[in-house]
């Protein structure tokens, strides 16, 4: 391939919307070029990398066995309605109506389409277990789309499901494209991290995400480096120990006038934040609940949510606080509240807390002196972890503490067990005629996510540096000279070399300056970067430089030497 005639355009300022640095590059080197907020177009250079990625991710899922297949993008309103989930899904789906006033969505998952697919064609137990998959394009409607295509309107994604006859199946099925991963990951170059994650929408049984580790990332991952035990902070756990605070006397009003937050009560009362009692009240499936962490703590509303069994929760409104409590968020708390049935949960690390301020229940006040064994009636059985794991809190395998690191979620793997598969009546008969229902599992990998992945951990200063995997070019020909000759039939014969040996490369064959040329080859990542002028001709030399080394390991090679060269640098030696 020749640059004059590839249609790449880099960028030497970055984009005004570009916050983190995978974005930015992904803009600068000309991969991707955005339409709108969340929605961008793939130029020549980005698809090669897509369709590299798309390409390793088929080869391992067909090795796992799982089967292509392709189903549609607009999916009818009447499968989801099946699962309940064209209402829970809310504002997240894209919706629509056609002329004649049916309901569809854009997909954003195919669970209920597969099922639907797979319930119509499998029958006995002869056809099971079974995997399909496909790699297709999903839409969400996000609120804020932000860093590229981390968070965008519309995604490539590997989406595969396995159906099994029973249990022991279906975790084989799990593990093995829990491996599969594992290789789809390692061969993009990437150290992606398995760690355990709820499954939220999706389901409720066993899911493990692969995060690449990075510090634009969005979601936290709790480690512990004692045990290695892994999982996001919406599932981490962790062991607090029960406070252990002295008695104190009776609990007493304090006047807070325009102090609601934790920070204004304790800045204004010159207390730390950890003294203090965070309450809120929140609707379980519609019901008020008061839930009570330290004040320097979060609710992890998704722990809360497993405890209560319930299948949703989220902070309740103004009205509902108020007729629960007596008083506005901010001054509620766990003592005599208006509604005497209140249930009132407690993080553990609250069990034995005296000497705490908490809400008054009342406008304007706060109470002092508060022990919430004394005074508040929490039931032993209503104390849980409840709160956002924080590094240092102890590891609750092993009670090492454990640290807080950043990832970007590429992949997740989830066991769904019959969620779906009994919502449609997607069954088989066994070797009895009995009818049983299909066990499923759900596999997805975020296939343009991956692509942005790999740039924010394979990166420096200069640009990208690709692993030779998914690089858009593996070798970049810098031709110094393209008017001379007979440097341009060198760099042109070398070029047939590499692509006659399954080398794909590019041709810099613009009439530039040999130092801009430099810097596109950095900025776009090529991993080797082979220069090809008149003077090192003259020295009876072709430069050939891999884009991770410095100028130092810089390697001159005869003509009739470039091709093994260039192998060996892209071999890593």
């Amino acid at each position: 391939m020749r640059w004059t005639k590839s249609l790449i355009a880099t960028l030497r300022d970055n984009p005004g919307d570009a916050e983190i640095d995978s974005h930015k590059l992904l803009m600068r080197a000309g991969l991707a070029r955005k339409t709108a907020a969340g929605l961008y177009s793939y130029m020549p250079l980005g698809m090669r990398v897509l369709e590299k990625i798309r390409a390793i991710v088929r080869d391992e899922m067909d090795k796992a066995g799982a089967l292509e297949i392709s189903m549609p993008i607009l999916q009818p309103a009447e499968l989801w309605r099946v699962t309940g989930r064209w209402d829970s899904m809310g504002p997240n789906m894209f919706k629509l109506r056609d002329r004649a006033e049916h309901d569809y969505a854009l997909g954003p998952t195919a669970e209920e389409t597969t099922t639907d697919l797979v319930k119509g064609v499998v029958s006995s137990y002869r056809q099971l277990p079974v995997t399909v998959y496909q790699i297709q394009w999903k839409f969400r409607d996000e609120t804020r789309p932000r860093f590229g295509l981390m968070r965008s309107k519309e995604f490539l994604m590997k989406d595969a499901y396995s159906f099994d006859a029973d249990a022991e199946g279906a975790d084989a099925n799990y593990w093995k494209m829990y491996h599969a991963y594992e290789r789809v990951f390692a061969r993009c170059g990437l150290k992606a991290v398995p760690v355990q994650a709820d499954g939220g929408d999706m389901g409720d049984s066993l899911t493990h995400e692969f995060h690449v580790l990075a510090d634009a990332g969005e979601d936290g991952i709790a480690f512990c480096e004692g045990c290695g035990a892994a999982a996001n902070l919406e599932k981490a756990e962790r062991s607090p120990a029960p406070a252990q605070d002295a008695p104190c006397p009776p609990y007493s009003e304090v006047a807070t006038p325009d102090a609601k937050t934790i920070e204004q009560v304790s800045s204004f009362m010159g207390l730390d934040p950890s003294l203090f009692v965070k309450s809120l009240v929140y609707a379980a499936d519609g019901k008020p609940v008061m839930v009570c962490v330290p004040g320097d703590r979060d609710v992890n509303e998704v722990k809360l949510r497993r405890f209560l069994g319930a299948g949703s929760v989220a902070l309740a409104d103004f009205g509902t606080v108020l007729r629960a409590t007596g008083a506005n968020a901010g001054f509620v708390g766990p003592v005599a509240p208006a509604d005497g049935s209140l249930r009132i949960l407690a993080d553990s690390s609250l069990k034995g807390a005296a000497g705490r301020i908490t809400g008054a229940n009342k406008d304007g006040f706060h109470l002092k002196n508060v022990d919430l064994a004394r005074d508040a009636k929490i039931a032993d059985g209503d104390y849980a972890d409840l709160a956002i794991a924080v590094a240092g809190d102890a590891c609750p395998h092993c009670g090492r503490p454990i640290t807080i690191k950043r990832g970007i979620e590429v992949g997740q793997v989830f066991k769904l067990g019959t969620k779906y598969s009994a919502a449609f009546g997607a069954v088989y008969k066994n070797d009895k005629l009995e009818e049983k229902t299909m066990i499923m599992g759900c596999y997805g990998i975020g296939v343009s996510r991956t692509l942005q992945a790999v740039i924010e951990q394979c990166h420096d200063k200069d640009g990208i540096v690709w692993p030779a995997s998914v690089a858009p070019y593996q070798v970049a020909i810098d031709l110094l000279d393209p008017k001379d000759e007979k440097v341009s039939s060198a760099a042109f014969a070398l070029e047939k070399e590499l692509e006659d040996a399954g080398i794909d490369c590019i041709v810099d064959d613009r009439d530039e300056r040999p130092g801009v040329k430099f810097k596109d080859a950095d900025l776009i990542g090529f991993p080797v970067r082979v220069v090809v002028g008149a003077k090192g001709l003259a020295g009876g030399g072709i430069e050939i430089k891999r884009r991770d080394e410095d100028k130092s390991k810089t390697r001159i090679v005869p003509p009739s030497e470039a091709l093994a060269a260039v192998s060996a640098a892209l071999a890593g030696r």
